[in-house]
Protein backbone atom coordinates (compact mmCIF):
# COMPACT_ATOMS: atom_id res chain seq x y z
CA UNK A 1 0.00 0.00 0.00
CA UNK A 2 1.56 3.36 -1.09
CA UNK A 3 1.40 6.36 0.66
CA UNK A 4 -1.10 7.95 -2.70
CA UNK A 5 -3.33 4.56 -2.37
CA UNK A 6 -3.47 5.51 2.04
CA UNK A 7 -4.56 9.21 0.95
CA UNK A 8 -7.15 8.26 -1.70
CA UNK A 9 -9.07 6.18 1.08
CA UNK A 10 -8.60 9.08 3.55
CA UNK A 11 -10.39 11.57 0.99
CA UNK A 12 -12.98 8.80 1.02
CA UNK A 13 -13.27 8.83 5.05
CA UNK A 14 -13.64 12.73 4.64
CA UNK A 15 -16.36 12.55 2.77
CA UNK A 16 -17.73 10.04 4.75
CA UNK A 17 -17.58 12.30 7.36
CA UNK A 18 -20.09 15.17 6.18
CA UNK A 19 -22.19 12.56 5.09
CA UNK A 20 -22.60 10.98 8.45
CA UNK A 21 -23.47 14.69 10.08
CA UNK A 22 -26.22 14.85 7.42
CA UNK A 23 -27.52 12.30 7.32
CA UNK A 24 -28.26 11.80 11.22
CA UNK A 25 -28.72 15.82 11.73
CA UNK A 26 -32.38 15.44 11.81
CA UNK A 27 -32.01 12.82 14.72
CA UNK A 28 -30.38 15.07 16.75
CA UNK A 29 -32.53 18.30 15.60
CA UNK A 30 -35.96 16.12 15.79
CA UNK A 31 -36.93 16.70 19.33
CA UNK A 32 -36.06 20.88 19.18
CA UNK A 33 -37.93 20.54 15.87
CA UNK A 34 -41.01 18.66 16.92
CA UNK A 35 -41.47 21.36 19.63
CA UNK A 36 -41.71 24.29 17.45
CA UNK A 37 -43.68 22.71 14.99
CA UNK A 38 -45.94 20.86 17.35
CA UNK A 39 -45.19 17.47 15.42
CA UNK A 40 -46.84 14.29 16.58
CA UNK A 41 -44.21 11.08 16.93
CA UNK A 42 -45.42 9.83 13.38
CA UNK A 43 -44.68 12.91 11.41
CA UNK A 44 -41.34 13.28 13.69
CA UNK A 45 -41.02 9.80 12.19
CA UNK A 46 -41.62 10.86 8.47
CA UNK A 47 -38.99 13.93 8.73
CA UNK A 48 -36.27 10.96 10.06
CA UNK A 49 -37.23 8.79 6.78
CA UNK A 50 -37.37 11.59 4.41
CA UNK A 51 -33.52 11.87 4.39
CA UNK A 52 -33.61 7.84 4.07
CA UNK A 53 -35.85 7.80 1.20
CA UNK A 54 -33.60 9.71 -0.59
CA UNK A 55 -30.21 8.25 0.24
CA UNK A 56 -32.32 5.07 -1.74
CA UNK A 57 -32.80 6.82 -4.38
CA UNK A 58 -29.17 7.85 -4.79
CA UNK A 59 -28.14 4.92 -4.35
CA UNK A 60 -30.08 2.95 -6.66
CA UNK A 61 -30.63 5.54 -9.31
CA UNK A 62 -27.52 7.64 -9.42
CA UNK A 63 -24.70 5.63 -7.76
CA UNK A 64 -24.97 3.23 -11.02
CA UNK A 65 -24.07 6.04 -13.49
CA UNK A 66 -20.38 5.66 -11.49
CA UNK A 67 -20.34 2.34 -13.69
CA UNK A 68 -20.47 4.02 -16.62
CA UNK A 69 -19.38 7.57 -16.38
CA UNK A 70 -16.81 7.44 -13.41
CA UNK A 71 -17.05 7.35 -9.72
CA UNK A 72 -15.23 10.88 -9.19
CA UNK A 73 -17.92 13.04 -11.24
CA UNK A 74 -20.49 11.25 -9.82
CA UNK A 75 -19.61 11.92 -5.93
CA UNK A 76 -18.61 15.69 -6.97
CA UNK A 77 -22.46 15.60 -8.22
CA UNK A 78 -23.28 14.18 -5.02
CA UNK A 79 -21.70 16.58 -2.65
CA UNK A 80 -23.34 19.43 -4.46
CA UNK A 81 -27.03 18.29 -4.11
CA UNK A 82 -25.86 17.98 -0.81
CA UNK A 83 -24.69 21.10 -0.07
CA UNK A 84 -27.31 22.65 -1.31
CA UNK A 85 -30.36 20.51 0.38
CA UNK A 86 -28.37 20.86 3.56
CA UNK A 87 -28.34 24.66 3.04
CA UNK A 88 -31.92 25.07 1.94
CA UNK A 89 -33.55 23.14 5.01
CA UNK A 90 -31.95 25.64 7.67
CA UNK A 91 -34.25 27.92 5.92
CA UNK A 92 -37.43 25.63 5.83
CA UNK A 93 -40.74 26.91 7.33
CA UNK A 94 -42.80 23.79 8.02
CA UNK A 95 -42.32 20.44 7.89
CA UNK A 96 -43.26 19.69 4.83
CA UNK A 97 -40.66 21.85 3.04
CA UNK A 98 -37.76 20.47 5.44
CA UNK A 99 -38.83 16.96 4.54
CA UNK A 100 -38.56 17.11 0.50
CA UNK A 101 -35.19 18.93 1.18
CA UNK A 102 -34.26 16.10 2.78
CA UNK A 103 -34.82 14.00 0.31
CA UNK A 104 -33.29 16.24 -2.26
CA UNK A 105 -29.87 15.86 0.56
CA UNK A 106 -30.27 12.35 0.99
CA UNK A 107 -29.94 11.54 -2.69
CA UNK A 108 -27.05 13.40 -2.98
CA UNK A 109 -25.83 11.63 0.38
CA UNK A 110 -26.73 8.44 -1.06
CA UNK A 111 -24.49 8.57 -4.33
CA UNK A 112 -21.54 9.70 -2.17
CA UNK A 113 -21.45 7.18 0.25
CA UNK A 114 -21.69 4.44 -2.31
CA UNK A 115 -19.25 5.46 -4.20
CA UNK A 116 -17.34 6.45 -1.96
CA UNK A 117 -16.61 3.05 -0.40
CA UNK A 118 -15.94 1.47 -3.89
CA UNK A 119 -13.34 4.19 -4.48
CA UNK A 120 -11.66 3.08 -1.04
CA UNK A 121 -12.47 -0.52 -1.63
CA UNK A 122 -10.79 -0.45 -5.45
CA UNK A 123 -7.82 1.76 -4.36
CA UNK A 124 -6.47 -0.99 -1.23
CA UNK A 125 -4.67 -3.77 -1.61
CA UNK A 126 -6.19 -7.46 -1.35
CA UNK A 127 -5.03 -7.89 2.02
CA UNK A 128 -6.28 -4.17 3.54
CA UNK A 129 -9.23 -4.12 1.20
CA UNK A 130 -11.29 -4.82 4.24
CA UNK A 131 -9.93 -2.38 6.77
CA UNK A 132 -10.08 0.59 3.70
CA UNK A 133 -13.63 0.42 3.56
CA UNK A 134 -14.15 -0.56 7.48
CA UNK A 135 -12.09 2.89 7.32
CA UNK A 136 -14.20 4.63 5.62
CA UNK A 137 -17.48 3.59 7.62
CA UNK A 138 -15.53 4.97 10.78
CA UNK A 139 -16.32 8.55 8.94
CA UNK A 140 -19.25 8.79 8.88
CA UNK A 141 -19.53 7.12 12.52
CA UNK A 142 -17.30 10.89 13.59
CA UNK A 143 -19.40 12.50 11.57
CA UNK A 144 -21.97 11.46 13.25
CA UNK A 145 -20.16 12.39 16.77
CA UNK A 146 -19.78 15.87 15.67
CA UNK A 147 -22.56 16.33 14.58
CA UNK A 148 -23.94 15.06 18.12
CA UNK A 149 -21.57 17.28 20.06
CA UNK A 150 -22.17 20.82 17.75
CA UNK A 151 -25.60 20.38 17.75
CA UNK A 152 -25.66 20.56 22.03
CA UNK A 153 -23.88 23.85 21.60
CA UNK A 154 -25.59 24.71 18.27
CA UNK A 155 -28.99 24.46 19.34
CA UNK A 156 -28.66 26.30 22.78
CA UNK A 157 -27.30 29.43 20.99
CA UNK A 158 -28.54 29.60 17.89
CA UNK A 159 -31.43 27.71 17.06
CA UNK A 160 -31.68 24.18 15.53
CA UNK A 161 -31.66 26.01 11.69
CA UNK A 162 -27.95 26.26 12.41
CA UNK A 163 -27.07 22.85 12.64
CA UNK A 164 -27.96 22.61 9.12
CA UNK A 165 -26.58 25.60 8.04
CA UNK A 166 -23.12 24.34 9.64
CA UNK A 167 -23.56 21.14 7.65
CA UNK A 168 -24.44 22.64 4.32
CA UNK A 169 -21.35 24.91 4.61
CA UNK A 170 -18.61 22.53 5.38
CA UNK A 171 -19.94 20.05 2.65
CA UNK A 172 -20.17 23.09 0.17
CA UNK A 173 -16.08 23.72 1.72
CA UNK A 174 -14.86 20.02 0.46
CA UNK A 175 -16.29 20.12 -2.88
CA UNK A 176 -13.65 22.07 -4.44
CA UNK A 177 -11.01 19.63 -2.26
CA UNK A 178 -12.41 16.84 -3.27
CA UNK A 179 -12.25 17.97 -7.30
CA UNK A 180 -8.19 18.84 -6.97
CA UNK A 181 -7.55 15.57 -4.97
CA UNK A 182 -10.37 13.07 -5.25
CA UNK A 183 -8.56 10.49 -7.87
CA UNK A 184 -10.60 8.38 -10.26
CA UNK A 185 -11.10 4.73 -9.76
CA UNK A 186 -7.99 2.37 -11.58
CA UNK A 187 -9.92 -0.30 -11.97
CA UNK A 188 -12.88 2.10 -13.71
CA UNK A 189 -10.00 3.19 -15.89
CA UNK A 190 -9.20 -0.06 -16.67
CA UNK A 191 -12.72 -1.89 -17.47
CA UNK A 192 -14.28 0.90 -19.23
CA UNK A 193 -11.61 3.00 -20.89
CA UNK A 194 -12.58 5.78 -21.58
CA UNK A 195 -10.55 8.87 -23.28
CA UNK A 196 -7.07 9.10 -22.39
CA UNK A 197 -7.55 6.12 -20.43
CA UNK A 198 -4.07 5.24 -20.71
CA UNK A 199 -2.38 8.27 -19.59
CA UNK A 200 -4.68 8.53 -16.56
CA UNK A 201 -3.79 5.11 -15.79
CA UNK A 202 -0.21 5.61 -15.99
CA UNK A 203 -0.24 8.90 -14.25
CA UNK A 204 -2.10 6.93 -11.03
CA UNK A 205 0.61 4.11 -11.29
CA UNK A 206 3.69 6.24 -11.17
CA UNK A 207 1.52 7.77 -7.93
CA UNK A 208 1.21 4.26 -6.30
CA UNK A 209 4.99 3.33 -7.48
CA UNK A 210 3.82 0.62 -10.16
CA UNK A 211 5.50 0.32 -13.20
CA UNK A 212 3.97 2.44 -16.23
CA UNK A 213 1.95 0.38 -18.97
CA UNK A 214 3.01 0.33 -22.78
CA UNK A 215 -0.46 -0.34 -23.43
CA UNK A 216 -4.33 -1.69 -21.64
CA UNK A 217 -4.62 -4.74 -20.27
CA UNK A 218 -6.56 -7.26 -22.99
CA UNK A 219 -10.21 -6.91 -21.23
CA UNK A 220 -13.06 -9.51 -22.10
CA UNK A 221 -15.90 -7.74 -23.85
CA UNK A 222 -18.33 -10.50 -23.08
CA UNK A 223 -17.56 -9.22 -19.46
CA UNK A 224 -20.03 -6.28 -20.32
CA UNK A 225 -22.42 -7.11 -17.54
CA UNK A 226 -22.97 -3.65 -16.33
CA UNK A 227 -24.55 -2.62 -19.64
CA UNK A 228 -27.62 -4.85 -18.32
CA UNK A 229 -27.72 -2.53 -14.88
CA UNK A 230 -29.81 -4.11 -12.04
CA UNK A 231 -30.67 -7.30 -13.66
CA UNK A 232 -26.95 -8.34 -13.97
CA UNK A 233 -26.84 -8.66 -10.18
CA UNK A 234 -29.30 -11.59 -10.47
CA UNK A 235 -27.82 -13.95 -12.95
CA UNK A 236 -27.68 -17.33 -11.47
CA UNK A 237 -24.08 -17.27 -10.36
CA UNK A 238 -24.41 -13.74 -8.39
CA UNK A 239 -28.43 -14.56 -7.60
CA UNK A 240 -27.98 -16.17 -4.22
CA UNK A 241 -25.23 -13.79 -3.02
CA UNK A 242 -27.32 -10.67 -4.17
CA UNK A 243 -30.32 -11.99 -2.36
CA UNK A 244 -28.70 -12.54 0.81
CA UNK A 245 -26.64 -9.11 0.64
CA UNK A 246 -29.60 -7.88 -0.10
CA UNK A 247 -31.76 -9.25 3.25
CA UNK A 248 -29.14 -8.76 5.09
CA UNK A 249 -28.84 -5.13 4.41
CA UNK A 250 -32.12 -4.55 4.66
CA UNK A 251 -32.59 -6.26 8.49
CA UNK A 252 -29.67 -4.67 9.42
CA UNK A 253 -30.31 -0.89 8.24
CA UNK A 254 -33.53 -1.17 9.58
CA UNK A 255 -32.42 -1.62 13.27
CA UNK A 256 -29.38 0.54 12.75
CA UNK A 257 -31.41 3.78 11.94
CA UNK A 258 -33.79 3.18 14.80
CA UNK A 259 -31.09 2.89 17.19
CA UNK A 260 -29.87 6.20 15.80
CA UNK A 261 -32.56 8.15 14.57
CA UNK A 262 -34.51 7.18 17.93
CA UNK A 263 -32.31 7.03 20.66
CA UNK A 264 -32.09 10.38 21.69
CA UNK A 265 -36.24 11.28 21.68
CA UNK A 266 -36.46 7.94 23.29
CA UNK A 267 -34.03 8.89 26.13
CA UNK A 268 -36.04 11.83 27.35
CA UNK A 269 -39.01 10.42 27.26
CA UNK A 270 -37.27 7.85 29.65
CA UNK A 271 -36.89 10.77 31.75
CA UNK A 272 -33.64 12.08 31.29
CA UNK A 273 -33.02 15.65 30.11
CA UNK A 274 -32.62 16.57 26.45
CA UNK A 275 -28.85 17.64 26.38
CA UNK A 276 -28.38 13.90 28.41
CA UNK A 277 -30.35 12.33 25.41
CA UNK A 278 -28.05 13.89 22.83
CA UNK A 279 -25.45 12.53 24.90
CA UNK A 280 -26.41 9.24 24.91
CA UNK A 281 -27.18 9.69 21.34
CA UNK A 282 -23.97 11.12 21.26
CA UNK A 283 -22.15 8.39 22.67
CA UNK A 284 -23.28 5.63 20.67
CA UNK A 285 -21.95 7.34 17.46
CA UNK A 286 -18.72 7.76 19.18
CA UNK A 287 -18.69 3.97 19.81
CA UNK A 288 -19.00 3.52 15.86
CA UNK A 289 -15.86 5.32 15.34
CA UNK A 290 -13.80 2.59 17.61
CA UNK A 291 -16.35 -0.07 16.22
CA UNK A 292 -15.36 -0.04 12.68
CA UNK A 293 -11.91 0.47 12.67
CA UNK A 294 -11.49 -2.62 15.18
CA UNK A 295 -14.67 -4.56 12.44
CA UNK A 296 -11.40 -3.66 9.40
CA UNK A 297 -8.29 -4.86 11.50
CA UNK A 298 -9.99 -7.97 12.78
CA UNK A 299 -11.10 -8.47 8.92
CA UNK A 300 -7.33 -8.08 7.80
CA UNK A 301 -6.67 -11.42 9.98
CA UNK A 302 -9.69 -13.25 9.84
CA UNK A 303 -12.56 -14.45 7.24
CA UNK A 304 -14.61 -11.08 7.40
CA UNK A 305 -17.97 -12.45 7.47
CA UNK A 306 -17.49 -14.62 10.55
CA UNK A 307 -16.50 -11.26 12.31
CA UNK A 308 -19.30 -9.64 10.80
CA UNK A 309 -21.57 -12.25 12.46
CA UNK A 310 -20.49 -11.62 15.48
CA UNK A 311 -20.87 -8.44 15.38
CA UNK A 312 -24.25 -8.87 14.86
CA UNK A 313 -25.06 -11.28 17.34
CA UNK A 314 -23.32 -9.11 20.14
CA UNK A 315 -25.02 -5.98 18.73
CA UNK A 316 -28.32 -8.06 19.38
CA UNK A 317 -27.59 -8.55 23.28
CA UNK A 318 -26.27 -5.39 23.80
CA UNK A 319 -29.57 -3.50 22.63
CA UNK A 320 -31.95 -5.48 24.55
CA UNK A 321 -29.29 -4.72 27.80
CA UNK A 322 -29.60 -0.90 26.91
CA UNK A 323 -32.99 -1.01 27.34
CA UNK A 324 -33.50 -2.38 30.53
CA UNK A 325 -30.46 -0.03 32.05
CA UNK A 326 -32.29 3.44 30.88
CA UNK A 327 -33.28 3.86 34.94
CA UNK A 328 -29.54 4.15 35.89
CA UNK A 329 -27.41 7.06 33.76
CA UNK A 330 -24.24 5.53 33.49
CA UNK A 331 -24.88 2.17 32.74
CA UNK A 332 -26.91 3.25 30.21
CA UNK A 333 -24.47 5.39 28.36
CA UNK A 334 -21.98 2.76 29.02
CA UNK A 335 -23.74 0.65 26.97
CA UNK A 336 -24.74 2.88 24.61
CA UNK A 337 -21.00 3.68 23.84
CA UNK A 338 -20.48 -0.49 23.88
CA UNK A 339 -23.60 -0.50 21.64
CA UNK A 340 -21.84 1.82 18.75
CA UNK A 341 -18.99 -0.77 18.48
CA UNK A 342 -21.24 -3.27 17.86
CA UNK A 343 -24.23 -1.35 15.21
CA UNK A 344 -21.98 0.77 13.32
CA UNK A 345 -19.39 -2.82 12.70
CA UNK A 346 -22.28 -4.34 11.85
CA UNK A 347 -22.94 -1.17 8.74
CA UNK A 348 -18.96 -1.22 7.95
CA UNK A 349 -18.88 -4.87 7.35
CA UNK A 350 -21.60 -4.97 5.33
CA UNK A 351 -20.20 -2.37 3.29
CA UNK A 352 -16.56 -4.50 3.38
CA UNK A 353 -18.50 -7.89 2.10
CA UNK A 354 -20.12 -6.60 -0.68
CA UNK A 355 -17.49 -4.71 -2.89
CA UNK A 356 -16.13 -8.10 -3.23
CA UNK A 357 -18.78 -10.02 -4.39
CA UNK A 358 -19.02 -8.26 -7.68
CA UNK A 359 -16.65 -7.48 -10.73
CA UNK A 360 -15.45 -4.22 -11.38
CA UNK A 361 -17.79 -3.18 -14.24
CA UNK A 362 -20.74 -3.65 -11.54
CA UNK A 363 -19.07 -3.16 -8.26
CA UNK A 364 -21.31 0.32 -8.16
CA UNK A 365 -24.25 -0.62 -9.33
CA UNK A 366 -24.15 -4.01 -7.08
CA UNK A 367 -22.88 -2.01 -3.83
CA UNK A 368 -25.56 1.18 -4.94
CA UNK A 369 -28.19 -1.71 -5.19
CA UNK A 370 -27.71 -3.20 -1.68
CA UNK A 371 -27.15 -0.25 0.07
CA UNK A 372 -30.57 0.76 -1.64
CA UNK A 373 -32.34 -2.11 -0.63
CA UNK A 374 -30.94 -1.49 2.85
CA UNK A 375 -32.60 2.46 2.83
CA UNK A 376 -36.04 0.96 2.51
CA UNK A 377 -35.45 -0.61 5.90
CA UNK A 378 -33.96 2.38 7.29
CA UNK A 379 -36.93 4.44 5.86
CA UNK A 380 -39.79 1.92 7.25
CA UNK A 381 -38.05 1.70 11.03
CA UNK A 382 -38.09 5.01 11.92
CA UNK A 383 -41.84 5.91 10.49
CA UNK A 384 -42.81 2.09 12.25
CA UNK A 385 -41.23 3.29 15.79
CA UNK A 386 -43.37 6.85 15.54
CA UNK A 387 -46.39 4.82 14.43
CA UNK A 388 -45.90 2.18 17.31
CA UNK A 389 -44.78 4.10 19.86
CA UNK A 390 -48.30 5.96 18.71
CA UNK A 391 -50.02 3.20 19.72
CA UNK A 392 -48.62 2.86 23.13
CA UNK A 393 -45.40 0.44 22.18
CA UNK A 394 -43.10 0.96 25.21
CA UNK A 395 -39.59 1.65 24.46
CA UNK A 396 -38.52 -1.58 25.93
CA UNK A 397 -40.48 -3.85 23.22
CA UNK A 398 -38.89 -1.81 20.40
CA UNK A 399 -35.63 -2.09 21.44
CA UNK A 400 -36.21 -6.51 22.21
CA UNK A 401 -37.62 -6.45 18.76
CA UNK A 402 -34.42 -4.57 16.99
CA UNK A 403 -32.30 -7.29 19.04
CA UNK A 404 -34.02 -9.77 17.13
CA UNK A 405 -33.83 -8.22 13.90
CA UNK A 406 -30.20 -8.16 14.15
CA UNK A 407 -29.76 -11.85 15.49
CA UNK A 408 -31.67 -12.89 12.62
CA UNK A 409 -29.31 -10.81 10.06
CA UNK A 410 -26.62 -12.60 11.39
CA UNK A 411 -28.07 -16.20 10.82
CA UNK A 412 -29.10 -15.17 7.43
CA UNK A 413 -25.37 -14.68 6.68
CA UNK A 414 -25.02 -18.17 6.84
CA UNK A 415 -26.72 -18.31 3.35
CA UNK A 416 -23.78 -16.65 1.70
CA UNK A 417 -22.41 -20.33 1.72
CA UNK A 418 -19.06 -21.74 2.23
CA UNK A 419 -18.23 -21.47 -1.24
CA UNK A 420 -18.47 -17.89 -1.76
CA UNK A 421 -15.63 -16.04 -1.89
CA UNK A 422 -16.77 -13.64 0.84
CA UNK A 423 -17.25 -16.46 3.20
CA UNK A 424 -13.86 -18.21 3.68
CA UNK A 425 -11.55 -14.85 3.19
CA UNK A 426 -11.41 -10.89 4.31
CA UNK A 427 -12.23 -10.16 1.09
CA UNK A 428 -9.22 -12.02 -0.77
CA UNK A 429 -10.86 -12.07 -4.22
CA UNK A 430 -8.90 -9.78 -6.42
CA UNK A 431 -11.00 -7.46 -8.72
CA UNK A 432 -10.77 -7.35 -12.36
CA UNK A 433 -8.24 -5.49 -13.99
CA UNK A 434 -6.18 -4.54 -10.29
CA UNK A 435 -2.98 -4.09 -10.20
CA UNK A 436 -3.23 -2.47 -6.64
Amino acid sequence: MSRFQWSAIAICVLLNTLDGFDVLVMSFTGKTVSGEWDLDSGTLGLLLSSGLAGMALGALLVAPRADRVGRRPVILAGLTVAAGGMLLSSASQNWQQLATLRLVTGIGIGAVLACSNVIAGEFASRRWRGLAVSLNSTGYAVGATVGGVSSVALIDHCGWRSVFLAGGLATLAVIPFAFWFLPESLDFLLTRRPANALERVNSLARRMGQPVLTELPHFDETERTADRGLRSLLTPDLRRPTLVLWGAFFLVMAAFYFVTSWTPTLLVEAGMSSTQGLTGGTLLNLGGVFGTALLGALAARYALIGVLRTYLFLAGALIVAFAASTDTLALAFCIGAVIGVAVNGCIAGLYALTPGVYSARLRATGVGAAISVGRVGAIIAPSAAGWLLDADWTPLALYVTTGVVFAAAALLLFAMGPKHPTAGAALTTKPAGSVC
